[in-house]
């Protein structure tokens, strides 16, 4: 019982953290224009990528963090850039091929920093703390697996708006990733310029 309690405290922040439905757009974004199976390829990378991350940052992150003397602010603004560089780029293309999935886009942004960002692995490293490692990497496998169905469906979603209407979502998907950037960076900075 003691387990299902812990489990059912790290599920719901973790969901919160990982948003998979927040993230919809920008898979949205970098598999535009990508056959169905490239796609479920990229959906299985991201997801791979973000649990192998998750779950090493959950038993080695606090380390790397002191030995390095990096804060959670300095990863949030690290993130963000990254998010932030990749959403302009994409942006600001015209008539030019889309990453393809040879770039390991599920990889890197998707799995990392989109999926497993400062905001997942941060409340993960946090929840081991108080609920126990097996709470906590058991709800980042349900609410990782939760976003790979999301993932796997986005075809439908494809279908529906037909080829402007996905043109037009993915440039709008840029726009939000952006915005998800800028405030990474700004909870960065913000993190920073508030602590004692």
């Amino acid at each position: 019982m003691e387990l299902l309690n812990s489990f059912l405290y790290s599920l719901i922040p973790i969901f919160v953290a990982i948003d998979a439905l927040g993230v919809l757009p920008a898979f949205f974004m970098f598999t535009q224009g990508l056959k169905k199976e490239e796609r479920d390829k990229v959906a299985t990378q991201s997801i791979v990528t973000a649990f192998f991350v998750t779950v090493a940052f959950i038993f080695l992150g606090k380390a790397i963090f002191q030995a390095l003397d990096i804060k959670v602010e300095d990863f949030m603004i690290a993130g963000g850039i990254v998010l932030l560089v990749i959403a302009v780029t994409d942006i600001l293309r015209t008539g030019l091929r889309r990453i393809g999935v040879g770039a390991t886009i599920g990889a890197v942004p998707l799995g990392t920093p989109l999926i497993a960002g400062p905001a997942t692995l941060t409340t993960a490293m946090i929840l081991v703390g108080t609920q126990g490692f097996m709470p906590v990497i058991l709800s980042v496998i349900v609410n990782i697996l939760f976003t790979w169905i999301v993932f796997l469906h986005a075809d439908r979603i494809v279908k529906i708006m037909g080829i402007s209407g996905s043109k037009a979502v993915a440039k709008v998907a840029a726009l939000i990733l952006a915005a998800i950037g800028i405030r990474m960076i700004r909870l960065g900075l913000t993190g920073i310029i508030t602590a004692p």
